[in-house]
Parts: C-alpha cells; sequence; structure tokens
C-alpha cells in the first residue's frame, strides 16, 4: 500500500501535463490531469482503489461508475468493498437495453457516485439527475481528484456531498485557477 505524498506525488508525475487543452464545460486550460494515465496503470490504479476505499459511506448500497473514467475505478472499488457496481451512460443508448443506467436496478437503493476527476460537476450532476430519475436515493459522490472549478458547489446545490481523494491544491499545492483542468 502506497502512502497518501507517495500516491499524490505520484499522480502528479504521471498525470498532470501541461499545454493547452480543451475541457469538457468548453473551457479551455493549460493544465491537465489525463485520468488514463493513471487508470491505465494497474498498480497506481490499484495504489488509488485502496486508499479510496475508506470514501465509500457505510450507509452505501450501490457504487455507480460514470462512463468512462469512473468505470474502471467503480468496478475496483466494487471488489474491494464487496457492493455491487452500476454504469452510467452518458446517455441511454439506441439498442440492447436502451438504459442510461446498466448492470441492473437502483431504484430504491443509496447509490455512491464514483468519477476520476471534478471538474465543474456537470457529468457528475447528470449523473445524479438520471439514477434519481430511476429511484436511486444520491447523497454522496466520491472522486480522485477535484480539480476545485466548481464542481463541489455544483453538487452541493443537488444535495450531494462530494469526497475527493485529492484536491488540486493538495496535488499541485497552491490556489486553482478558474477553469482549470
Amino acid at each position: 500500500m502506497m502512502d497518501r505524498v507517495t500516491l499524490a506525488q505520484t499522480l502528479v508525475a504521471r498525470a498532470h501535463l501541461q499545454g493547452t487543452f480543451r475541457l469538457r464545460s468548453g473551457a479551455e486550460s493549460t493544465e491537465y490531469f489525463d485520468k488514463y494515465r493513471f487508470e491505465a496503470d494497474p498498480k497506481l490504479l490499484l495504489a488509488v482503489i485502496d486508499a479510496m476505499v475508506p470514501l465509500v459511506s457505510p450507509s452505501a448500497e450501490l457504487l455507480a461508475g460514470l462512463e468512462l473514467g469512473g468505470v474502471p475505478i467503480a468496478t475496483l472499488l466494487a471488489q474491494h468493498t464487496g457492493h455491487s457496481v452500476r454504469f452510467v451512460c452518458k446517455a441511454a443508448k439506441p439498442y440492447g437495453t436502451a438504459a442510461q443506467v446498466e448492470g441492473g436496478s437502483v431504484a430504491q437503493h443509496r447509490v455512491v457516485i464514483v468519477e476520476d476527476v471534478v471538474t465543474s460537476g456537470g457529468a457528475v450532476v447528470e449523473a445524479v439527475r438520471a439514477l434519481r430519475s430511476l429511484g436511486a436515493e444520491v447523497t454522496d459522490a466520491i472522486c480522485v481528484i477535484d480539480r476545485e472549478a466548481g464542481g463541489f458547489n455544483a453538487l452541493a446545490a443537488e444535495g450531494v456531498r462530494l469526497q475527493p481523494l485529492f484536491t488540486y491544491r493538495e496535488l499541485l499545492g497552491g490556489s486553482p485557477v478558474a477553469g482549470a483542468a
């Protein structure tokens, strides 16, 4: 098991990029955390999962991983916690079950949303609304990195508490820049 300081340093070394990047929100940033760089490394991903297990609420019944980056995290968290997992698609597929939430029912279950990196919180807010429309109780979301660019407040406005493993400040020091990735 990797200690918290070493894990933070390893995440920054592996996933923090500088350049010009367009974010999901449409904003541009000179910094970016490339989640695929830590999710594609099995040893680093396992260290992230080990550190995230305590973030899963004791009252949780299901984990819901957001397409695409939240899926491997939620799947491995399920392996470590024994919770069942559901997968929240960006939109319902026009084939198969045509469901936006795959893997089984979420109705009448306490669901924790699992995401990799949160910026403005838009994708998580959409997932909260989709899960609630199916009868899920959603009060918590967890992520690896909160970029501190509005996601915490956007989720709080929906009645959801965001618990990041790390914040932008913890990883890079200083203050996050508005719209920073």
